[in-house]
């Protein structure tokens, strides 16, 4: 053969690579769930209103410094910008350190919280950034409406670990959590997950897990615009760029990628190819799981993450609510009192948990 040819099934082998093995089977389009509850869109006919406008503003702030020091690889001064956004806020919870079974992680009491319910909570920040700082609103107010006390993780970050140990600790600290609780140890009365954004990837990773495992299943999961498609096939990704001032300013150049490029810049960045399930959570079995509540934003770039995996797994006879808010920023939960939107996430979600909590 002459080198061209060589060269040509070179680039073949390359291509069938990218294609059947990293990428995979896309997931197919399913349809939305028949049922009035499982879908629910919340909207303002005014509008978002101004208070989402001083939000917008701030996250483009938040979004710049973050995007610029990760572009010059200034991994803490990126976490630091995060962790900066619970800075000068008051809290009504305690916030107790402790080492979930080699796992940093802190203890959220919220003033009549039962310490035998308890919530592993696991924040976002793209794998990169984010801890129990950075997510102390949503830890604190969860603990606050769901009455359980809040395990929140302080896992392994990238670059410097890989995607798998970020898994692992997930793992560690359930396993952990199954045995101690803040007063010592002993078996949770009741548990549930949640988790934003990359922590409600590693939620809804974990809980399969634990299904597959024939462990202890929480009662209920909670993930907040949970990214599930590492080969970014849904049309949200590009079509909601211009509306999503979180995360546009972090994914706008893989969004010039070719498809080709994606995948290989996946495998490269996480060391696990796109369409695993761990990664991507879309593409497993989405069938035996416990209720699972869904919310996203419909201007964000993860819609299309949320509402397929909600679809798919109703079609599979898993429980599961899709809530959808107009306008709102990606993961606005975290903007809570100021914005009046995040406090009506909140109230849903109060009410999902309520929902799942059996009466004494």
């Amino acid at each position: 053969m002459t080198l061209l040819t060589y060269l040509v099934v070179i680039l073949l082998i390359f291509w069938a690579f990218e294609r059947f093995y990293l990428r995979g089977k896309l997931p197919g389009e399913y349809p939305a769930p028949r049922a009035a509850d499982v879908v629910s869109q919340f909207t303002n006919p005014k509008g978002p209103g101004p208070e989402h406008a001083a939000v917008v503003e701030m996250v483009k702030d938040i979004a710049g410094q973050v995007s610029h020091a990760v572009a010059r690889h200034h991994m803490q001064a990126a976490r630091a910008t995060m962790d900066s956004m619970s800075a000068g806020r008051d809290y009504v919870s305690q916030f107790l350190p402790v080492d979930a079974g080699g796992v940093p992680a802190e203890w959220v009491i919220a003033p009549g919280a039962d310490n035998s319910r308890r919530v592993l909570y696991i924040h976002g920040g793209g794998f990169i950034m984010g801890s129990p700082k950075s997510h102390r609103t949503m830890t604190s107010k969860f603990s606050e409406i769901s009455g359980c006390a809040v395990l929140a993780i302080d896992y392994r970050l990238l670059p410097e670990h890989k995607l798998m140990d970020c898994v692992a600790d997930c793992r560690i600290s359930y396993q952990w959590l199954l045995e101690n609780g803040p007063d010592g140890p002993g078996a949770p009365r009741q548990l549930f997950f949640a988790g934003d954004s990359a922590g409600g990837n590693l939620a809804l990773s974990l809980v399969a897990w634990v299904r597959d495992k024939g462990l202890r299943a929480p009662d209920a999961v909670v993930a907040l615009s949970p990214l599930t498609d590492s080969t970014f096939s849904g049309n949200s990704i590009r079509n909601n760029e211009a509306t999503d001032f979180m995360l546009a300013p972090l994914m706008r150049v893989l969004n010039r990628l070719p498809q080709f490029a994606k995948s290989w810049s996946v495998l490269w960045t996480y060391r696990v190819r796109p369409a695993n399930p761990i990664l991507s959570p879309l593409f497993g079995d989405l069938s035996g799981l416990p209720p699972i509540l869904v919310q996203a934003s419909e201007a964000e770039m993860l819609l299309d993450d949320a509402r397929r995996y909600a679809y798919k797994a109703s079609a599979s006879g898993s429980p599961v609510k899709l809530q959808t808010w107009t306008d709102m920023v990606h993961i606005w939960q975290i903007f809570e009192p100021e914005l009046p939107q995040a406090t009506e996430a909140w109230t849903e979600i109060g009410r999902f948990i309520q929902a799942h909590t059996p009466a004494c």
